[in-house]
């Protein structure tokens, strides 16, 4: 092969790259508009080459005008830098006004190309090793320097949206700056015969990859599908150099090895030969690979648009219900008979019903992993559905459990921010209704006895009130020590007015807790308060206090159930149903649950009418222990 064929090759590979580049960026253009402009880049590159393979065949005239085309370019690549910078910051006038401009460029870039035909500004002549060579007259190294004016301008644009851009779009202009580097080390042997230097543009053999590697280094960043093509491309080039490779050591080593008739094939024709074997089986591939997936999972209705419908439909989710409804729904639909979706970890699961298949989502080692249930009998394609839908539900719980962690550190900011602001407002409410209180305590005391008694009365509750407001607004701030739990609730017993109430007392003797004892003494009071003031006139009250091997501490009574529209905001401030509460009881309770990492839920289903069940954590494992213990929110946790 001559060196004047090697280079024509490579001048039309560079063209049809360059056009096929272009076609693309065009189809690709509906999603970003900049990339038009870099498609007329590609194709102004493809007629650049096109221009020296017309030489070649002697189309001179043809070949010189299509050469000297030039500055329109870099004109587009302008373009496209300017749109390309000009997106994503805040806008700037001279950018505005440049790319405002950019038609009166156009129409200077094509004076030049205009006035460089008529004044003839490039002929060809014989040069090194080819009977004919594009080369520059005088009045073509106008056409040039205009030609590097314009990309000088391009590339400094791109500077100042280095400078200015982060990000993906910061990684795009340096991919910009590489590749035209590279290119313009390829494209530089171009004007050695017009320097008069007889001597053979070795470089610009490698043409055909600038292209490929400018435009693929600016949208690597922007339209990230196009990574997975170039993966498949270069595993593809992998494997025709290896095999090109392995045909050239068997062509020297067959003579060796008495394979004379291999050994008289030239070398070329094995290496063209293998080529087209792998560009055929590269063709075959997907066809082949789909009938043998049809073969082995017949039924099977995978493609990228269910997978990203399924993939958006998950992201809607706001919460675990949320999740396994739409999960649910979508593999369900897809199998067409019902499907189970359950989760462990945070969330309590719901109970399994009947023996359909499910997809169970566990929290392991801080990821998500799916398991499949109940799919023995499940044809092999629905099985492979099932699994990848499982593996897109998983990654979906990681999300959700990222966003509901976020979501909660949130409320919980906002929460704080509220408290401090409450607490500075109860505090000065607290000092100046004291003081009027004082003085009616005073007044009251001339009064008669029932009248002093009913105001009294009412003044420690309006105190009382003030108290539990200081309370669950101040910051709590706790002592933690180890507490022997039985000594602690017994010694605290001995203190209630039962008036009759009948009490159980079942805590392990030694049983320790970590936790402030006050804070430990102020819950279980406003617990045993509250149930008091529920079973006190009951003939058969009884309360009972118990606590199992990880301190878990649970209070029943055998009070009136709740109504369900109380359960569920039985922890806010200011929600009582007890004759002269104060609403706030309960509350301050979950606020000092809560500051021992741990909470406080209540249960109708232990045996009693009313329970509550106490969860203390330091504040070390408090995360890991609420992960092992099944999650139904404080029901205020929640809502």
């Amino acid at each position: 092969m001559s060196l004047q064929t090697a280079f024509e090759i490579m001048m039309m590979v560079t063209s049809g790259c360059a056009l096929l580049v272009s076609g693309w960026l065009l189809w690709q253009s509906q999603r970003q508009r900049d990339l038009i402009a870099l498609a007329g880049f590609g194709l102004m590159m493809a007629l650049w080459c096109a221009g020296h393979v017309a030489i070649f065949h002697h189309l001179t005239a043809l070949g010189v005008m299509l050469v000297l085309a030039n500055p329109l370019m870099p004109t587009f690549f302008l373009d496209f830098a300017v749109r390309f910078v000009n997106r994503g910051v805040a806008r700037q006038p001279w950018l505005d006004r440049l790319e405002r401009s950019m038609g009166l460029i156009y129409a200077l870039s094509m004076a030049v190309v205009l006035l460089s035909w008529w004044l003839q500004g490039g002929t060809a002549v014989a040069v090194a090793s080819f009977h004919q060579f594009f080369v520059f007259s005088s009045s073509g190294w106008f056409n040039l320097a205009y030609s590097v004016l314009v990309g000088i301008l391009a590339h400094g644009v791109l500077s100042w949206g280095f400078l200015t851009h982060q990000g993906n779009r910061r990684r795009s202009i340096v991919a910009m700056f590489v590749s035209g580097g590279w290119g313009l080390l390829l494209a530089t042997s171009f004007v050695f015969p017009s320097l008069g230097l007889d001597t053979y543009p070795y470089p610009m053999l490698l043409l055909p990859s600038y292209v490929v590697v400018l435009v693929y280094g600016v949208v690597r960043y922007q339209i990230l599908e196009v990574n997975a093509w170039v993966n498949r491309a270069l595993l593809w080039v992998g494997m025709m150099l290896l095999i090109l490779g392995v045909i050239a050591l068997l062509g020297a080593l067959a003579g060796q090895l008495g394979m004379q008739a291999l050994a008289n094939v030239p070398g070329w024709q094995l290496w063209l030969y293998s080529a087209l074997v792998l560009v055929l089986a590269a063709l075959l591939y997907q066809p082949l690979n789909t009938l043998v997936g049809r073969l082995v999972y017949p039924g099977l209705k995978l493609d990228q648009l269910l997978l990203d419908r399924w993939r958006n439909q998950l992201k809607t989710a706001q919460s675990w219900d949320d999740l396994g409804v739409v999960a649910q729904s979508l593999i369900s639909h897809q199998l067409g008979q019902p499907v189970q979706v359950r989760f462990l970890g945070r969330y309590e699961p719901s109970p399994r019903s009947g023996n359909d298949p499910c997809i169970q989502c566990r929290q392991l080692g801080g990821a998500w992993e799916f398991e499949l249930l109940d799919w023995s009998d499940i044809t092999p394609a629905l099985r492979l559905t099932g699994e990848v839908f499982g593996s897109l539900l998983a990654s979906s719980c990681g999300v959700l459990e990222r966003s509901l962690m976020l979501a909660e550190a949130e409320r919980a900011r906002l929460a704080e921010q509220h408290l401090v602001e409450l607490g500075g407002l109860s505090a000065a409410m607290a000092h100046e209704l004291r003081n009027p209180l004082n003085i009616i305590a005073m007044a009251a005391a001339g009064a008669d006895a029932e009248t002093r008694g009913h105001i009294q009365t009412q003044i420690k509750r309006a105190d009382r009130l003030i108290s539990d407001m200081l309370v669950y607004s101040g910051k709590l701030t706790l002592q933690r020590q180890p507490i022997q739990l039985q000594a602690m609730v017994q010694a605290l017993l001995v203190h209630v007015d039962w008036h009759g109430v009948r009490h159980e007392l079942a805590i392990a003797e030694g049983l320790e807790i970590n936790a402030d004892p006050h804070r430990v003494q102020q819950v279980l009071v406003n617990l045993i308060d509250n149930a008091l003031a529920f079973i006190r006139n009951q003939a058969d009250g009884c309360l009972r206090i118990e606590a199992d091997t990880q301190g878990v501490i649970r209070l029943h009574n055998n009070g009136p159930t709740l109504p369900e529209e109380l359960a569920t905001t039985l922890f806010r401030p200011f929600v009582s149903k007890r004759p002269g509460g104060s609403g706030l009881g309960l509350a301050i309770v979950r606020r000092i649950m809560e500051a021992h990492g741990g909470y406080i839920r209540y249960r109708a289903d232990l045996g009693w009418p009313v329970s509550f069940e106490l969860f203390f954590a330091a504040p070390a494992a408090a995360q890991a222990d609420a992960a092992d213990i099944p999650f139904i929110a404080a029901q205020e946790s929640s809502s």
